[in-house]
């Protein structure tokens, strides 16, 4: 059985047709790959093609852009219509009245304007409350000042009059946009069935990357690096690349469980807590947040956001004021790097290329590895997939489920030989990368039997050594205190 009719008798439904060569058509929509995967699968037939003109009316009719915002206004309060389109939600429970609203950040409608009436939430709840954003079909309706009952009544009552005589947009209803159910037990049996060359080119084409455009299994493997986050929580990578080798498209547009920031102004509020809004930051609603072009992002105050980062990278909670939160997303810095410093092969001070917020030894030392973006080609038209690939969106949904796992940290656990004495930080870098590249490239491994010593340590520990040693080199030029100080010489059960 050939690569393709394995990966599609495998995977069945969750496989779809990509052509990303011909661009033409889904670049216009500006649709991010998971949306993009979703109306692949919908539209496509057996062979893979699919009427572009169906698909344009259902993006037309049902995938708004921003501008169409005042139109749909017009529809919902001025014309009285139910509207339904495809979007990202997020909600609010307020403590004092009881009264549940909506957002669609998208489209800038916040939590003042809209309602959830409560037989209406009663039917969508399970799917809003699983997370702080939720994408689904939504249905919007208006509740004008006049059209009260006797439920309205009861809520002007017990929010003190408050909101008497104020329209609000309403939840009609809602439909998640995961059109299946996400089964991990299959996914990692699946996995049996390909040797490792082919499940490096189950994930780069699951990511939208033909992985023959690559020129060696380490150029494969480093573009994969850029997927621990994904899978593995509080997992914090720098990378440092050159331009055009595709991060800003990973970390932005294949997941919708993650968040890329670009340039500009970042504040501790954004990031954590905003204590005006009493609203939390990106990192509370995230599986990863990437800083991309990091050189070029501005922080409103630097010694503040300094101190958040330094208590978050390390314990995974964060003070603002009075308010204590707790999340697991990743952080991810990306930017450039000049030439002369990335011949040095990671040799010279690549921190220099950070911002001055990075320039502390204390806060970079709480980042677990290092990504030698160099190693990834630059992005050209054989990079792109064109053939028979993974989902994106059900790839990603599996990465996100993965990241509850606990299975595998314990068989890193008992694979790797901790020396006495080590340094705490660096072992959790080391078994926290381990971990991450198990659950990506050997998913099916439920206990420390499942896999060989030498696999386990060519694809994982090693890979996860080399990160962390860069890290540390790194350390040891920015601040003399860490000079000489190599990473402890763990090792691996079985190769004693």
């Amino acid at each position: 059985m050939d690569y393709t009719e394995k990966l599609r008798d495998c995977f069945d439904e969750m496989v779809v047709y990509k052509d990303l060569k011909k661009t033409n058509f889904f670049s216009a929509l500006s649709l991010p790959a998971f949306m993009r995967d979703w109306l692949l699968k919908k539209f496509e037939d057996d062979e893979g093609n699919f009427d572009k003109d169906d698909l344009a009316r259902f993006v037309k009719k049902y995938i708004p852009r921003k501008d169409d915002w005042n139109s749909i206004k017009n529809r919902i309060i001025i014309e009285g219509e139910h509207v339904k389109f495809l979007a990202k939600v997020s909600i609010n429970i307020d403590i004092k009245t009881g009264e549940v609203s909506f957002a669609l950040p998208d489209f800038g409608l916040g939590y003042k304007e809209t309602i959830i009436e409560s037989d209406v939430w009663e039917d969508c709840k399970d799917d809003l409350v699983r997370g702080s954003d939720t994408w689904g079909m939504v249905e919007l309706g208006y509740r004008s000042p006049e059209d009260f009952d006797f439920q309205f009544e009861y809520e002007q009552k017990r929010s003190k009059g408050k909101n008497s005589q104020v329209g609000k947009i309403k939840l009609v209803s809602f439909k998640n946009f995961c059109p299946y159910q996400i089964d991990l037990e299959q996914y990692k049996d699946a996995r049996q069935d390909f040797a490792m060359e082919e499940w490096l080119d189950v994930i780069l084409g699951a990511v939208d990357y033909n992985a023959a455009g690559y020129q060696s299994e380490e150029q494969k493997l480093t573009m994969i690096t850029r997927l621990l986050p994904f899978v593995e929580k509080r997992l914090n990578l720098i990378e440092l690349a050159p331009k055009g080798t595709g991060k800003s498209y990973l970390f932005g547009n294949v997941s919708r469980y993650g968040w890329l920031s670009s340039g500009g102004v970042m504040s501790r509020a954004k990031m954590f807590y905003d204590q005006t809004k009493r609203k939390e930051g990106l990192i509370a609603g995230s599986d990863f947040v990437t800083l991309d072009e990091v050189q070029t992002i501005s922080f409103t105050d630097t010694d503040e956001m300094r101190a958040a980062l330094k208590g978050y990278l390390e314990q995974g909670n964060f003070t603002v004021g009075d308010y204590k939160g707790v999340a697991d997303a990743g952080v991810i810095l990306c930017g450039n790097i000049r030439k002369e410093i990335m011949d040095a092969d990671g040799y010279s001070n690549m921190f220099t290329e950070l911002p001055v917020v990075f320039h502390e030894s204390a806060l970079i030392e709480r980042f677990h590895g290092f990504i030698k973006g160099w190693n990834i080609p630059r992005m050209n038209d054989d990079l792109k997939i064109d053939g028979w690939a993974l989902n994106s969106e059900y790839f990603c949904s599996i990465m996100h489920e993965l990241r509850s796992d606990m299975t595998y940290r314990s068989i890193v656990d008992e694979l790797i030989i901790v020396p006495d004495g080590a340094d705490t930080r660096d072992t959790e870098a080391v078994k926290r990368i381990s971990t991450a590249y198990l659950k990506l490239l050997f998913p099916h491994v439920q206990s420390a039997s499942d896999i060989s010593p030498r696999e386990f340590k060519r694809y994982c520990f090693d890979r996860a050594r080399r990160m962390r040693d860069t890290i540390k080199y790194q350390l040891g030029l920015l601040d003399v205190e860490y000079s000489g100080k190599d990473l402890p010489t763990f090792g691996v059960k079985g190769l004693e």
